[in-house]
């Protein structure tokens, strides 16, 4: 498997290609929930990442993540259920993180529209 790229846009367009293909994406569940981290961006929001492959989100499972696991949320579900959650809860969706933690953080309805464009 090709590593992510160091173009935050091409891991992002490769996200949602892959998330199409496989029905599905990645994210990290611990002991405590779902993994979560402050925004880059906006001080006063939480980012919830997400990865196309599971060996992407494993390799996240270090040091403050060392105890969670990548685990797979089907493309339905994020569509119908998380991403208008996330969006409720005033959290951004991170995408396709490398593993310096660069990458997207999107707004979760901006992710929807996105997903929903390249379905048709």
């Amino acid at each position: 498997m090709e590593p992510l790229s160091e173009s935050i846009e091409e891991n992002y367009d490769r996200f949602i290609v892959e998330a199409l293909e496989t029905g599905c994406v990645w994210g990290l569940e611990g002991p405590d929930g779902w993994a979560l981290c402050p925004s880059e961006k906006y001080p006063d929001s939480d980012v919830l990442p997400f990865w196309s492959q599971p060996e992407f989100a494993q390799g996240h499972c270090v040091d403050e993540w060392v105890d969670y696991r990548a685990v797979p949320v089907s493309l339905e579900e994020l569509l119908e259920d998380w991403l208008p959650g996330m969006h409720n809860d005033v959290l951004l969706a991170g995408i396709n993180w490398t593993a310096d933690m660069v990458g997207s953080e999107v707004e979760p309805l901006d992710l929807l529209r996105d997903i929903e464009a390249e379905l048709r």
